[in-house]
């Protein structure tokens, strides 16, 4: 293996790394990020840390600013908003084009996504406001089956960076708010109902409430430290 591969494979290790830090919220909102610090954190040489950043900075998870570094990438209700327009858009789009080249197996896939999640637990021992990590699994694995039979590469690439900005939300705000009641269950069988039926307006529609009502459930709490339910 050459020298600039294992370069390369560091980066990535990195940039995982650090990936996971931001959209978890280990790294606050806002946070300066210390090269030197982080280079001594992951064991790795500042060049590694710093073009992980820059990569990073590119996903809009970490903000690059001339003569002052990197700092973690602020939040607000203004982008949360405009993340969940956009990523409405975008979700419909895919879903549409599922619907419309999605074979027999696509969605038994579809089906079989939606039975792994009515059977998994929704609730986590430790943490009974919260669902467990094993529904959040099962709840991306339905969403992700049902767009994709979507055959194009672009819209599924900023559905899934869309995606990502909204998990560092929602994941951010679970350490500092309950789980709010909705009926998901029915939310995900009036989804199925749809999608089995090939209705591409009354599925698109309800995404879009779905999205909506996560978002708005979000809003509606005082997170205090990093969203400004007024902007």
């Amino acid at each position: 293996m050459s020298k600039t591969t294992t370069s390369m494979g560091v980066i990535e290790t990195v940039y995982q790394q650090l990936r996971v830090r931001l959209v978890t919220g280990q790294l606050r909102p806002g946070l300066k990020l210390k090269i030197a610090q982080l280079s001594d954190d992951l064991q790795v040489s500042t060049g590694v840390v710093r073009e992980a950043l820059t990569r990073l900075s590119a996903e809009n998870l970490v903000t690059a600013t001339p003569q002052r570094g990197f700092s973690v990438a602020a939040m607000s209700a203004a982008e949360l908003r405009d993340i969940t327009r956009v990523r409405i858009e975008i979700e419909g789009l895919c879903i549409r084009r599922a619907l419309s080249l999605g074979s027999i197996e696509w969605e038994a896939a579809v089906v079989g996504a939606y039975h792994r999640l009515m059977h998994t637990s929704a609730r986590d021992g430790h943490r009974q406001a919260l669902p467990s990590a094993e529904w959040y699994s099962a709840h991306n694995h339905f969403h992700d089956t049902i767009v994709s039979a979507c055959d194009s590469p672009w819209l599924l690439k900023l559905r899934e960076q869309l995606y990502v900005q909204s998990e560092r939300y929602r994941l951010i705000a679970a350490s500092m708010i309950h789980h709010d009641e909705r009926d998901l269950d029915h939310e995900h069988e009036q989804l199925l109902k749809a999608i089995t039926a090939r209705d591409a307006d009354t599925t698109v529609g309800l995404i879009g409430s779905h999205f909506f009502a996560t978002a708005q459930g979000l809003l509606e709490r005082d997170t205090g430290l990093w969203l400004d339910a007024t902007a």
